[in-house]
């Protein structure tokens, strides 16, 4: 963990089709500003990420050049979402001279739903992967029990069940992935909140505390966690040879 707080901490989510942005000051306060878009929307993260964060740090009183952390989410989650969110972290934190941290977007989600879920519940985040999958991992109490990774969300209930038993309150499943298939979840046993839950979006408010606790990396250590390849390298290596 962090040696000590960091001062004014700008944290930047950009996993999903949200653009989440999120100032927590010296004192604790949080302030958070995101896009969501309609469903069927285009994420609008490089229009957004930067006029989202000035707004936030203009209601804290302060801009870029004042941020002594920034925490971004890393992933797993769009591909070029996550290219934009890294870079732009990066950047600010090189222009600031400030820290950098990055924490798994999965665990973001996980975070939340522990706080609002029983004691002993395996907390299982699910993001939509596109392709017919979904981005999973599950911890019980802060603890492991599932490795993130790519699969089909059938396979979501199989995985889980290799990795740990179920908590004694069950499992539940939190983010997109967990709204799209909630049908698949649910009949493997899985609680699934309602569609509306905020538990289903990426807080950025949770990823900012989360980033306060952790270590600074070096920036060129901070990088998407993709998780498998790209649309476009998954093409070329599957293309026939001619």
């Amino acid at each position: 963990m962090a040696d000590r707080a960091p001062g004014l901490v700008l944290a930047l989510d950009t996993a999903t089709s949200a653009t989440a942005v999120a100032v927590l000051t010296p004192d604790g306060a949080a302030i958070e500003r995101r896009d969501d878009p309609p469903a069927g929307g285009r994420p609008r993260h490089a229009q957004l990420l930067l006029p989202l964060a000035r707004e936030a740090l203009a209601q804290a009183g302060a801009a870029f050049a004042d941020v002594d952390r920034v925490v971004v989410g890393t992933g797993p989650g769009s591909f070029t979402g996550l290219r934009i969110g890294v870079a732009t972290a990066r950047a600010l934190a090189l222009g600031a001279g400030a820290q950098i941290a990055g924490v798994s977007t999965l665990r973001v989600l996980a975070e939340a739903a522990e706080a609002d879920a029983p004691a002993g519940t395996v907390v299982a985040p699910v993001l939509d992967a596109r392709r017919g999958e979904v981005f999973v991992a599950a911890w019980r109490d802060g603890t492991p029990v599932l490795a993130a990774r790519a699969v089909a969300p059938d396979a979501v209930a199989a995985a889980a069940a290799d990795a740990a038993a179920p908590g004694p309150a069950g499992w539940l499943a939190a983010g997109d992935g967990a709204v799209r298939f909630r049908g698949i979840l649910e009949t493997a046993g899985m609680s699934v909140p309602v569609d509306d839950s905020p538990l289903h979006r990426v807080s950025a408010t949770t990823l900012a505390r989360l980033g306060a606790r952790a270590d600074p990396s070096p920036r060129g250590d901070v990088v998407p966690e993709y998780l498998r390849l790209p649309d476009a390298e998954l093409a070329l290596r599957t293309r026939p040879e001619r």
